[in-house]
């Protein structure tokens, strides 16, 4: 009978997926707590926060974040998962019994490719959506607060032209992929480049040929502010050229990905960090599985045999070098240096390969 299917195996795997699901609700707990204290901080001035509107947006932030920290969450579970089975003595009744290292891993495996398989399919969607959501609940929550919200330093920017003219469109924050946009600012040029007059307005929609602006103020050259609840500006941009314009790969979920690259590719937009994006959720599973072989060739050793502590930083250092490697891909995949594919791969082979070679020396020599 298969180590992976037996009684044995199934008592493994369900260790490490505990340990795992663990170590990922505690930095869970973790984060929410940090995020939550910040929000409120940056809400203390706002009469109209109530507290669980602002644990709601911290909640439904902390999911994205916590999902590029999956890999080392499932490192340190299956490490806390071996060192527990050799603490208690288990891992030495099975090497009695004639179980080798490989049939001690090979449940853990499975186990963490199924949850990379569930991570890609069903928690990055999940994911995305929430962080859209808690945009929406930042939106509302901030208004048109000067520096309110979670937002890049600069903005997302935006230039139109058309038969009237020429707009230039600054967006504090962005919500549906660029479909929403709040706190902006729209410069406006005529047919001649001539400066015609700038906008501010609270929030703008894209609609059929139009964005439509909500709390507006208009100023020009010559003539006092003009304060409008609704302005319209011409545009013909659609939907999908706004969205591949401000949306950022993180926030497009596993099952758009495709449908987002054709799309840029047919607008004449870089590609590059959707594909990244794609082909590193398709390789999550195989990566997940990557650090369960460094969590094994760390974690096995016996505690009478000592140098535990020893191994035990070795594995955290190599995790931490893994995530150098995976962020230098990154840049040079975005940048167009390295196809990416190799880019989503490469962390992937390698940590796979270092914790196959450190544990084949150990225990075959």
């Amino acid at each position: 009978m298969s180590m992976v299917t037996n009684t044995l195996g199934r008592y493994f795997a369900g260790r490490f997926v505990v340990a795992a699901v663990g170590v990922f609700a505690s930095i869970f707990v973790l984060l929410v707590l940090v995020d939550y204290i910040e929000m409120v901080r940056k809400t203390s001035g706002l009469v109209s926060a109530s507290a669980i509107t602002v644990a709601e947006t911290s909640l439904f932030r902390v999911p994205q974040l916590l999902e590029k920290l999956m890999p080392f969450c499932v490192l340190i579970g299956a490490m806390t998962c071996y060192l527990a089975l050799s603490r208690r003595l288990e891992l030495v009744v099975a090497r009695a019994a004639g179980v080798s290292a490989w049939q001690f891993i090979s449940p853990a495996l499975a186990s963490a490719l199924l949850l990379g398989f569930i991570a890609t399919t069903a928690y990055n969607p999940i994911s995305a959506n929430l962080r859209e959501l808690s945009k929406r609940m930042e939106a509302e929550l901030f208004g048109s607060t000067p520096g309110g919200g979670i937002q890049d330093a600069s903005g997302f920017w935006l230039n139109q032209v058309n038969d009237e003219g020429q707009a230039i469109i600054n967006a504090a924050r962005s919500e549906q992929q660029g479909v929403r946009l709040t706190g902006l600012t729209v410069f406006r040029f005529d047919t001649a480049l001539q400066f015609r007059d700038r906008i501010e307005a609270r929030e703008a929609t894209l609609e059929e040929g139009r964005w439509v602006f909500k709390g507006v103020r208009r100023y020009t050259l010559d003539k006092a502010p003009v304060d409008q609840d609704t302005f319209y500006l011409t545009t013909t941009l659609t939907p999908a050229q706004v969205r591949n314009s401000f949306s950022t790969p993180e926030t497009v979920s596993f099952w758009q990905l495709p449908n987002y690259i054709r799309s840029s590719e047919s607008s004449g937009f870089a590609t590059a960090g959707y594909r990244l994006q794609y082909h590193k959720l398709i390789a999550q599973p195989f990566l997940l599985a990557a650090m369960v072989m460094l969590a094994a060739s760390v974690s096995l050793r016996f505690f009478r045999m000592g140098g535990v502590q020893k191994m035990v930083l070795s594995g955290v250092g190599a995790g931490f070098l893994l995530y150098v490697l995976s962020k230098v891909t990154e840049d040079l995949s975005k940048a167009e240096l390295m196809h990416p594919i190799a880019a989503a791969w490469l962390p992937v082979v390698v940590g796979g390969l270092t914790g196959f070679m450190a544990l084949l020396y150990q225990e075959d020599g």
